[in-house]
């Protein structure tokens, strides 16, 4: 790397500390910090969404997938996500907002309590922060990975420099400095694509490579089905990035809580899908053709790499890593963020009473103590991990596979047409998925990506529905929870919601819920 490419990624880092301080002048209250009180932009809640959902494992696994099988990674990956979304803004994304705005909620788990019932909660909120874990420990390693090769910086030092820029404005900024840096992510991702776009252009056939260049690959880079990816995956990835994008991700679900209404919502999720469905193609155009340029590589996962440093200029190059770390700072935020947010009003009240009792400033601090927390035990699993194969065994045989068993009961919980499905089935949902995936990973031998990441979330939806339908739970309580997300509330209801649980709030989330849910 060039000096200049340095003094990019160095300004770079300086923006986003900025982005922390600044967003700390809108942080006054817990409402703030988790969802920006809902004065967030439909728009750029939108974009937000679409960007919580990239990481730099895109520039080093799925650009292996694109140097090795070609088109395939695009519909294995972006396309399940964008028609998922797509479908779910007209199934979830509303209802996430409404939970907001009619109940005062800034956690995605804290109306799980009243769903079903606390210890119900208390399950999905330990499993699901486990995960996050794991995932994010995966995220640290492929930036690291990605500063190796352009600039040979020790792992060790790449993972701690990214979290601790992270853990920086995080704290400081919460969701503001999150949603802002996405939007800043989305401008930079969109110069260092296009750059890298042209750049392939004007060194194979101009803008005609979009054409020619299959015709110079081998002949099933242009197949949808290719390599590891069958089209029994694909269709495993639709179901599982369904629920997931749509809030089984919990900082997805924080991206419609914060717009400010549920209809603003349901566009947010549309402009997502839409980006999603779109803008990936851009990106993995120069993935699929880098054989082209840097042909004969035996590790797929420096292909971007390779080819960055083949194409680009001084100083694109530090735009593009800028880009790299902005894709893994901002979804790592985002986690971040939300896993506080669940440890601070669904988990710790339970385990420590006394936190119900802190002021809201008491309450701010250890929101802020927690942000710090969680992000340093993701850099030292991360720390401890082998890089070799440990990025790919996380997104797809840990994160896809158990993310459908996870988030099925909150998903579906949301949904009036099982308002009959009780703890018991959420439960044995949840057990039955998590259990069938413990079996397919540790005690089948090559079991398959196809089996491993289906087989679970088809196990778990198919004992919800039917533990549902055969052991029905009713209860008032959630029948009155479930009929008051049909509806935006107005403006004189929003006004209440916000004098009683945002300039008061309650102790938990899970007390907000159960308070509203009471006086309707």
């Amino acid at each position: 790397m060039a000096a200049l490419d340095w003094t990019v990624l160095g300004a770079y880092f300086l923006v986003m500390v900025g982005i922390g301080l600044w967003s700390r002048k809108r942080i006054h209250t817990i409402a703030d910090f988790f969802t920006a009180r809902g004065r967030i932009p439909w728009w750029l809640s939108g974009i937000s969404h679409h960007m919580s959902g990239y990481s730099a494992i895109m520039f080093v696994t799925f650009a292996a997938v694109a140097y090795d099988h070609g088109i395939t990674v695009y519909f294995w990956w972006p396309l399940t996500i964008g028609v998922g979304i797509g479908a779910g803004a007209f199934l979830f994304a509303a209802r996430w907002n409404r939970l907001r705005a009619r109940h005062g909620v800034n956690s995605p788990l804290a109306y799980l309590a009243v769903r079903y019932d606390l210890p119900t909660q208390q399950v999905l909120a330990y499993s699901g922060t486990a995960l996050k874990v794991v995932d994010i420990a995966a995220k640290w390693v492929a930036i690291a990975l990605l500063l190796q090769g352009f600039a040979d910086i020790p792992l060790v030092w790449g993972i701690t420099l990214t979290g601790a820029c992270t853990m920086l404005y995080m704290a400081f900024g919460g969701l503001w400095a999150d949603v802002l840096t996405d939007f800043g992510q989305f401008v930079i991702q969109a110069v260092a694509g296009f750059a890298m776009l042209f750049a392939l252009f004007a060194h194979l056939d101009g803008v005609a490579t979009l054409w020619t260049m299959w015709g110079d690959l081998p002949a099933d880079r242009g197949d949808p089905v290719n390599g590891p990816v069958t089209t029994g995956l694909i269709m495993a990835f639709l179901l599982v990035k369904t629920f997931e994008y749509n809030g089984g991700m919990w900082n997805l679900a924080q991206r419609y809580m914060a717009a400010p209404s549920g209809s603003r919502a349901r566009r947010s999720a549309l402009l997502s899908s839409f980006l999603w469905i779109v803008w990936p193609f851009i990106l993995f155009v120069p993935m699929i053709a880098a054989p082209l340029v840097v042909p004969g590589l035996d590790d797929g996962e420096r292909s971007y790499i390779m080819l960055a440093q083949e194409l680009l200029p001084a100083g694109l190059i530090g735009l593009l890593l800028a880009g790299f770390f902005s894709h893994t700072m901002a979804m790592v935020a985002s986690d971040s963020n939300v896993i506080t947010a669940v440890i601070t009003r669904d988990l710790a009240p339970v385990v420590a009473p006394r936190v119900r009792r802190l002021t809201e400033a008491g309450q701010l601090l250890f929101a802020r103590i927690t942000t710090v927390a969680f992000v340093t035990f993701s850099m030292t699993l991360a720390l401890l991990a082998d890089p070799d194969g440990f990025i790919m065994t996380v997104v797809v045989s840990i994160v896809a596979a158990t993310m459908g068993p996870i988030s099925i009961p909150l998903m579906l919980g949301l949904l009036p047409w099982f308002r009959r499905h009780g703890p018991r089935a959420a439960l044995i949902s949840w057990a039955g998925g998590l259990a069938v995936w413990a079996y397919l990973y540790w005690g089948v031998e090559d079991a398959g990506q196809t089996a491993s990441v289906g087989l679970p979330v088809l196990t778990s939806l198919t004992l919800y529905v039917v533990v549902g339908l055969v052991r029905p739970e009713g209860s008032t309580a959630r029948d009155a929870l479930l009929d008051s997300l049909g509806s935006d509330p107005s403006e004189a209801e929003k006004a209440e919601v916000e004098r009683r649980f945002v300039d008061h709030p309650p102790s938990s989330d899970g007390d907000a819920v159960s308070g509203t849910v009471a006086t309707r």
